[in-house]
């Protein structure tokens, strides 16, 4: 009996190794992105927050000055916070995974470089400049009274990570698509703009009459900012999402990246 459990346990640890190794390989890819895109020069790789945190500012300056109408009496540094943080997370993703396997190919003939680490070590780059920036310019707001904090901290991170994950699969989607078809990278930077009116950027959807409501409740990252607010706000306003559609949709976009990217791992490798 006893030696019928060496093989799980070697296994186990083989695994445990793998990962191990994998984690390091991705860290290193991190790594090297940082001091590939941003340098020593300045102030190097702090314009990886710092970026997102100044186009936050700059509209959240605008909409104060102009004194904006967004569809709700919500104080408006908030609503910009939350806004346009969430704008900067599904944007940006799909923009840094386009090309990542052709300026990275050189790596593939290490071993333990893999095609998805390429594209893992981007996105997590991204998701964590537009987490950092959108929890400091939080606490910033915070510090000098210009935001309450938000009424129920976890519900803010539920709709967090669940707008993160639909970043993450879009960026998986059209990453790999545009190791196939380069006009994807050229049509992506339109579609955003057609997609920013409704995305929950600048607006609630109570703000909406009721039908048009109901269609635009089918974009994923409008249901995310809409559990955000809710969660930041609470009574404030009302939410209107549908958290099972979201996973969902979010767990078949996922799947298809990765199919995606797996795709073209298999024809690199026929190359």
């Amino acid at each position: 009996m006893a030696n019928d459990l060496v093989p799980i346990g070697q296994d186990r640890r083989a695994f445990v190794r793998q990962v191990t190794v994998q984690g390091r390989v991705i860290w290193a890819l991190v790594l090297r992105e940082i001091m590939t895109r941003y340098g020593r020069q300045n102030i190097g790789f702090l314009w990886l927050f710092v970026e997102p945190m100044l186009f936050t500012l700059v509209i959240a300056a605008i909409w104060t000055a102009t004194k904006t109408i967004h569809g709700s009496d919500l104080p408006i540094i908030a609503f910009a916070l939350t806004g346009y943080s969430a704008l900067f997370l599904w944007r940006n993703l799909p923009n840094r995974c386009f090309g990542a396997l052709e300026s990275n190919k050189s790596l593939l003939f290490h071993r333990q470089v893999q095609i998805p680490d390429v594209y893992w070590a981007r996105i997590i780059l991204e998701v964590l400049a537009g987490t950092t920036s959108f929890v400091v310019l939080g606490i910033a707001f915070w510090s000098v009274e210009l935001l309450l904090p938000p009424e129920d901290a976890f519900q803010v991170l539920g709709g967090w990570l669940l707008l993160a994950w639909f970043a993450v699969g879009l960026a998986l989607v059209l990453g790999g698509l545009s190791e196939k078809y380069e006009v994807i990278a050229k049509l992506w930077p339109p579609m955003t703009y057609a997609l920013l009116p409704f995305s929950g950027t600048a607006f609630i959807a109570d703000a909406l009459p009721p039908d048009a409501r109901e269609i635009v409740l089918y974009l994923p990252m409008l249901n995310c900012v809409e559990i955000i607010r809710e969660g930041w706000f609470g009574s404030k306003m009302t939410a209107y999402y549908d958290v099972g559609y979201v996973m969902v949709f979010n767990l078949l976009l996922t799947f298809a990246g990765l199919a995606l990217v797996r795709q073209v791992g298999k024809g690199s490798d026929q190359e």
